[in-house]
């Protein structure tokens, strides 16, 4: 038979080939000059910072890994491929098949190093971005620290399943595409060069081709038993139990023993495949790979079915009940809620209402909770705080201010806080330019605060009351530097400092209020990177693609760069193996505005623990409108393992080991080595400040609301799910977020600083559960779950809004509010414990001009309990309503404050009044006898000199004051004589 005469390939002319050439030196030379400076600049700023550590750490671990894993990747396929060549036959039978196949060998012939290169190259490249992304996986491997606790059915250290599993999982799998590629090129190899002849008649394989395909699929097989080995641990992730995670009834003991045999199983087809080596026949390995296929369908699926549905499923409760406790009990573990204090709450209320009666003899012995209930809610009051304390349209609030505490002559209470940033979205077209934006706007500047509980009385009535703030920064909270160069709205890159003796340039604080005249200011920071070489000029010129910083007068040998400015980010940068909470916080630590962050170490092979999105588990209506999201990857065990700050001024950012136990985050210390420095070296200040972290928080009452149940099979029917309630003040189908507050739990002695939140019956709108945690630094992280009785007769948040807009008093206040020109805002609906009587609502409620400028003002309050309702101008005037005359006393602190002066405050003439709470205020009778005349007198006059006493604060009428006072004293001496007098004369 004639051979067909190969086809020419076509060739380029000179001049293409020098064109192509030279656009593709262009293309690697931008990318390699690109990549380099981005590094360069990273390297830069790690060493600005002072965590280099961490960056040649992981720039070294992914360099290791990209070309561990690319050379043997690229290098083994390339081997395979070029071993397939070798073994080529001299002589080939001539059929149509080879004969169009010679084309294409004559074309590989001559370039076959080029080829092979190419696809070593190649493939290495993917492989080796591939494997650099996993450098996390190996340093945990690497100094995998032990968690002290044992799998309860294979009895090991459970840092096997978190740290080595991955590693061996990853391995695998890279060992398992090397094979598969291997041999799909030595396939490829073999069958261009007649090695392997598929339609030409006679034998199919030549020799050599049979050894290296028998050696690969051998290789491949072996593999496969590894994987069958591995697969017996991967049993405590299964999700074959359904509502819970781990091992199940049929996995224990219908699929680990069959998991073995496929093991051994396995391990003999791997050794039939090499046997065809000397053996020369593919029926051995046939056979063997068909028991292996046979094998792993019935006993790896099919006696696993069998089992699951006809042993298990008929009494599936009890049969996965132990395997549900263990996945409880880890469950727990993983998420930090082996230890909470569950607490059965008003179980004497078992009727449709609560009693009113027994709460008001609750909030009357309350002086801890009520008086710091919160009427200013964070989330509304940004435009608030915008128009009270902006001052120049380049500051600005971020759209979600923060709740933090303070000490103040002796008196903690929680505070709305906010630091003054530089809003570079809010500079006008004409500050935009690159020298005002970049050079002149270069930080904000100010703290601003104000008692969450109380707001101004008078003509600016509903407005907090800033008792920190304006510019320069006053108030009871000291600021010694409050210029803020790193921040949540910061987001371009500043060029700061100039030698001595040049203008200051950057602007800094308006004089005397005007609105022509500034105070400028040089930065002297330690902050930022140094520019003032010709060579970093030009780093940041191609860098930011901005000729100006080698043209500018601006950019000087005494100029630095600020960049990553925001506190989240820097955070993230220097500590990679963090999730850092959405919720950034500013507090004053020792005279400076400190931003205050959470870290979290996560896994997501914690065994038995139930897996979830992080992302979705921490969303809420909150999310994306104030607070960041988190990455929505996959976890099952986290812990809030540090704490971080980042300093306003410098951005310093420091982490403190704060549960020094996780060992997860032992784990990586042992990598990053003096990156995180241990919890002793915080300060007190710093200590008072720290919060229960939200997103965890999230997390965990997401956990609760299946977790919280004991009996496993009561578990497995569902029976006492909870579920996170929607937010009703924000109409959206999202979870309420948790709120902040100052009070007392059940149990303890004084008001603390806890995050809280409620939790719903499943499927219901009633209240089932109230969850609260810790703030205080005695009794950080301590969880109290107050359970509802089972009928629970309190309300769901759903359930109380819904009451509060359809009441016949709040729905024509409502209409009047929305209106063309107002618009009616809900703030945050709290809910507070009251002793052990009950639940107390209570929901600010603002208005809003529509106007250009408009913000928010507190108008009235609402409050709930049981059934009944209060709403009124203040707190103590609602909590009247709904519980009788001087039940609002109690709070009378948080309803409002002069406007003319400070309470408290000495005024001569005017004897000071004690604190209206500690006024006894009388039951309705006696040891149950009904109250005297003399007595109801008297009552009505303590009530009625204390409405006058709390106008007369609020009006900051101090004469009227003090006739008040001498009206409530002769009113309680005359309420105790008559109560005396009904005693028997005791």
């Amino acid at each position: 038979m004639a051979m067909r005469p190969p086809v020419p390939v076509p060739t380029l002319s000179r001049r293409a080939k020098l064109v192509i050439g030279a656009i593709a030196v262009l293309l690697a030379l931008f990318t390699v000059v690109g990549t380099l400076t981005n590094v360069y600049v990273d390297y830069l700023w790690f060493d600005a910072t002072g965590f280099t550590e961490v960056f040649w750490t992981e720039l070294q671990t992914r360099v290791l890994l990209f070309a561990v894993a690319g050379v043997a990747t690229g290098g083994l396929t390339a081997l395979a491929m070029y071993l397939a060549y070798r073994f080529r036959p001299t002589f080939r039978p001539m059929s149509l098949e080879q004969q169009n196949l010679e084309r294409y060998r004559q074309s590989l012939e001559s370039r076959r190093g080029l080829v092979l290169t190419g696809i070593a190259v190649v493939l290495g490249l993917f492989a080796g971005f591939t494997a650099q992304a996993n450098w996390e996986t190996w340093l945990s491997f690497r100094n995998s620290t032990d968690f002290g606790r044992t799998d309860p059915q294979f009895g090991v250290d459970l840092s096997f399943f978190v740290f080595d599993y991955p590693f061996y999982r990853l391995l695998l799998g890279f060992g398992f595409a090397i094979a598969i590629l291997a041999l799909i090129g030595s396939l490829l190899t073999h069958y261009i060069f007649g090695g392997l002849r598929l339609q030409t008649p006679g034998q199919k394989l030549t020799g050599g081709a049979r050894v290296q395909l028998s050696v690969l699929l051998g290789v491949f097989v072996a593999l496969k038993a590894v994987a069958y080995w591995l697969d017996r641990y991967g049993l405590v992730y299964s999700d074959r139990g359904g509502v819970f995670t781990g091992a199940s009834y049929t996995d224990v003991n219908a699929l680990l023993v069959p998991k073995t045999i496929l093991v051994f199983v396995a391990a003999v087809c791997a050794l039939a495949f090499f046997a065809n080596i000397v053996v020369r026949n593919f029926l051995l390995p046939a056979a063997a790979l068909v028991l292996l296929l046979v094998s792993s369908l019935v006993i790896g699926v099919a006696y696993p079915a069998i089992v699951q549905q006809f042993v298990v499923n008929p009494s599936a409760n009890e049969k996965e009940a132990p395997y549900i406790e263990r996945a409880i009990e880890s469950t727990r573990v993983a998420y930090g809620l082996d230890d909470i204090d569950y607490v059965d709450y008003a179980q004497q209320t078992t009727g449709d209402e609560v009693d009113p009666d027994v709460a008001l003899a609750e909030l009357r012995n309350d002086t801890e909770t009520i008086p710091n209930a919160r009427l200013l809610d964070p989330n509304v009051l940004t435009d608030t705080f915008t128009a009270r304390q902006q001052i120049r349209n380049v500051y600005g609030f971020p759209e979600k201010l923060d709740i933090d505490r303070y000490t103040i002559d002796g008196e903690t209470g929680d505070y709305v806080v906010a630091v003054r940033e530089l809003d570079s979205a809010g500079l006008s077209e004409n500050q935009s330019t690159w020298i005002n934006r970049h050079t002149v706007y270069t930080h904000g500047h100010g703290f601003v605060a104000a008692p969450a509980n109380e707001v101004v009385a008078g003509s600016e009535g509903g407005e907090p009351n800033f008792t920190t703030g304006d510019l320069p920064t006053q108030g009871d909270i000291p600021v010694e530097e409050s210029r803020i160069y790193y921040g949540e709205l910061i987001q371009d890159y500043s060029v700061v400092g100039a030698p001595e003796g040049v203008a200051p340039r950057e602007f800094d604080l308006p004089e005397g209020g005007s609105e022509d005249r500034q105070i400028n200011n040089t930065y002297e920071g330690e902050g930022g990177v140094s520019v003032g070489s010709f060579f970093r000029q030009l780093t940041f010129a191609i860098y930011y693609r901005e000729r100006n910083f080698l043209l500018s007068n601006a950019v000087n040998e005494e100029s630095k760069v600020l960049y990553v400015r925001d506190p989240r980010e820097r955070v993230e940068k220097v500590a990679p193996f963090l999730e850092v909470d959405g919720d950034p916080y500013p507090a004053v630590i020792d005279g400076r505005v400190t931003w205050i962050l959470d870290g979290y170490t996560t896994s997501d092979f914690y065994p038995y623990s139930e897996q979830m999105q992080l992302g979705e588990a921490v969303a809420d209506a909150l999310t994306g409108t104030g607070t960041t999201a988190l990455p929505n990857q996959t976890v099952n065990y986290i812990r809030n393992s540090v704490k971080a700050t980042v300093d306003a001024y410098d951005g310093t950012v420091t982490l403190y080991a704060w549960d020094e136990e996780d060992p997860v985050l032992r784990t990586f210390m042992k990598a990053f080595p003096g990156v995180v420095e241990p919890k002793s070296e915080m300060g007190e200040e710093l200590i008072s400040h720290v919060r229960y972290p939200e997103d965890l928080f999230k997390v965990q009452r997401d956990i609760l609301t299946r977790y919280h149940v004991d009996d496993p099979i009561a578990f497995y029917e569902g029976s006492d799910r909870w579920q996170i309630p929607d937010d009703p003040t924000r109409n959206v189908e999202e979870n309420q977020p948790p709120y902040y507050i100052l009070a007392q739990r059940p149990g303890d002695d004084e008001a603390t600083f806890q995050l809280t939140s409620a939790l719903n019956a499943f499927q219901r709108e009633n209240l089932s559960a109230f969850i609260s945690a810790s703030s205080a630094p005695e009794t950080y992280g301590d969880l109290q779950v107050l359970q509802l009785p089972g009928n629970t007769p309190f309300r769901g948040p759903g359930q109380v809004q819904n009451a509060f807009i359809t009441n016949n008093q709040v729905r024509p206040d409502l209409t009047l509010f929305d209106s063309a020109n107002s618009d009616a805002v809900f703030g945050n609906l709290l809910t507070l414990p009251i002793g052990d009587a009950g639940l107390l609502y209570v929901e600010p409620l603002y208005v809003e001009s529509t106007g250009e400028g408009g913000f928010p003002l507190l108008q009235r309050v609402l409050v709930n309990f049981g059934d009944r309702i209060g709403y009124a101008n203040t707190l103590s005037e609602a909590l009247d309503q709904v519980f009788g005359d001087g039940a609002g006393v109690v709070a009378s602190d948080a309803d409002g404050v002069p406007t003319e002066a400070e309470e408290g405050e000495d005024t001569p003439g005017v004897e000071q009044p004690a604190d209206p709470t500690d006024v006894p205020i009388p039951p309705d009778g006696t040891d149950g006898l009904p109250a005297a005349p003399d007595m109801d007198q008297a009552v009505r006059d303590i009530n009625a000199a204390l409405e006058a006493l709390a106008g007369a604060q609020r009006s900051g009428d101090f004469a009227g004051q003090g006739e008040a006072l001498a009206d409530l004293q002769e009113a309680v001496t005359a309420y105790q004589r008559a109560q005396q007098e009904a005693g028997g004369g005791g």
